[in-house]
């Protein structure tokens, strides 16, 4: 199987050293220390290409989007940082492989052409590759918003891209960048609401008992009223861990949480697939 390595990241951009005050770092100390895991097992499982599905991209509101830029950069200027910056080329054939599969299965895609990383990529990728030796190729995708079976089915598609006959010998990671609940607390950047708990307990109970079908059934009213950006991400994800799994005849794919906390009233959870 070529895909190597797969996890669920958040990505605040205060969890980076040259970014968070000494107080923002500690507040963040388990994520940070997961992430670093995190970091430490892709490593490990040498990837060459990394799927970085992201919620702050180039978003289509009813289509898959497929960053065709072929060189990939980014910095933190947005948030005041002007010391980290990142750059990555993009694997066109993979690009191109995604899309016309997109085509033939129906799923409704667009390409989008944007050389600039959004915090949801960078943040994660930051912490993947500053003590990787490789330099890894970067593809960034999005999610659509109406139907979560088109992210499932798209994730499908990934799985199929990543194991098709010409791309068996490579490597691959696939990231599924995302914050929970933005309104966890009062002073939450989304404001409180109660069905922000429930619905990121049900996520991560629903992930840690490996039952993808009721992470999908996850209520859309409550996913609404929870103010997340992961959750899609994640659907995506688990529908290439679904077709993993149909591939396996014996052991499936069991999700590892490492840490969840909320100390800004948004829910970050690290995580990554026992492949």
């Amino acid at each position: 199987m070529s895909i190597k390595f797969a996890a669920i990241t958040p990505h605040p951009p205060v969890i980076i050293p040259t970014m968070g005050s000494s107080l923002d770092l500690r507040k963040t100390d388990q994520t940070r220390k997961s992430m670093q895991k995190i970091a430490e097992l892709f490593i490990k499982s040498q990837p060459e290409i990394v799927i970085l599905i992201s919620p702050h991209g180039p978003v289509e509101y009813q289509e898959i989007t497929i960053n065709v830029s072929p060189d990939l950069l980014g910095n933190f200027e947005h948030f005041g940082n002007y010391k980290t910056y990142l750059n990555f080329k993009n694997d066109l054939e993979i690009v191109n492989s995604l899309h016309q599969q997109c085509l033939t299965q129906k799923t409704p895609v667009r390409l989008m052409e944007d050389p600039m990383l959004d915090h949801g990529a960078l943040v994660p990728l930051y912490y993947l590759t500053q003590n990787y030796q490789k330099k890894v190729k970067v593809v960034p995708v999005a999610y659509s918003y109406p139907e979560k079976q088109i992210n499932f089915d798209f994730g499908k598609i990934i799985f199929e891209v990543c194991n098709s006959e010409k791309n068996k010998e490579k490597n691959f990671a696939i990231i599924a960048s995302g914050d929970l609940s933005h309104r966890l607390t009062s002073d939450a950047p989304a404001g409180f609401s109660p069905k922000g708990s429930e619905f990121d307990k049900q996520l991560i109970q629903s992930l840690d008992n490996n039952d993808v079908q009721t992470t999908l059934d996850i209520n859309d009213n409550l996913i609404k009223e929870a103010g997340e950006c992961g959750y899609l991400s994640i659907v995506i994800l688990l529908g290439a861990i679904e077709q993993i799994n149909k591939t396996r005849m014996f052991k499936n794919v069991k999700f590892k949480s490492l840490s969840y906390e909320a100390p800004f009233g948004v829910g970050y959870l690290v995580g990554y697939f026992k492949l």
